[in-house]
């Protein structure tokens, strides 16, 4: 039995693009956890709008789904809510590892002091 979809979804199974259905997917994720924040909450569209600053009708065309919200938007409503709807990963500049101690001559003790100290002198130095 074939099932039967409407005009929407079957012009988009014979014309859609992944890179769409994505943003779609995406839109609806974040719009979803916005509704869930909202009903925690006790909020109506309207004070949502109410604590942004902006026009209900404008945070209800938001809410649809299929609104292109941008990144303002986004951190407006977040701060709004008090919740985080895009997660980042921060870059890391640095990542250390230990690869275990030296023990070793006396010469060997007093090169890593010496390092020890010249590292700490530059950071020093730095921080002035």
């Amino acid at each position: 039995m074939k099932k039967l979809g409407t005009p929407i979804t079957d012009w988009l199974d014979k014309y859609g693009d992944p890179e769409i259905e994505k943003f779609i997917d995406k839109n609806l994720q974040v719009t979803e956890k916005i509704r869930l924040a909202l009903e925690a909450k006790g909020w109506k569209a309207a004070d949502l709008a109410a604590a942004m600053g902006k026009s209900p009708s404008e945070v209800s065309k938001w809410l649809t789904g299929m609104h292109n919200l941008t990144l303002k938007s986004i951190v407006k409503m977040e701060n709004a809510l008090g919740i985080e709807l895009i997660h980042t990963e921060p870059v890391k500049e640095y990542e250390y590892v230990f690869l275990g101690a030296v023990t070793g001559t006396q010469e060997h003790i007093e090169k890593a002091q010496a390092y020890k100290e010249s590292v700490q002198s530059e950071v020093y130095e730095i921080a002035l």
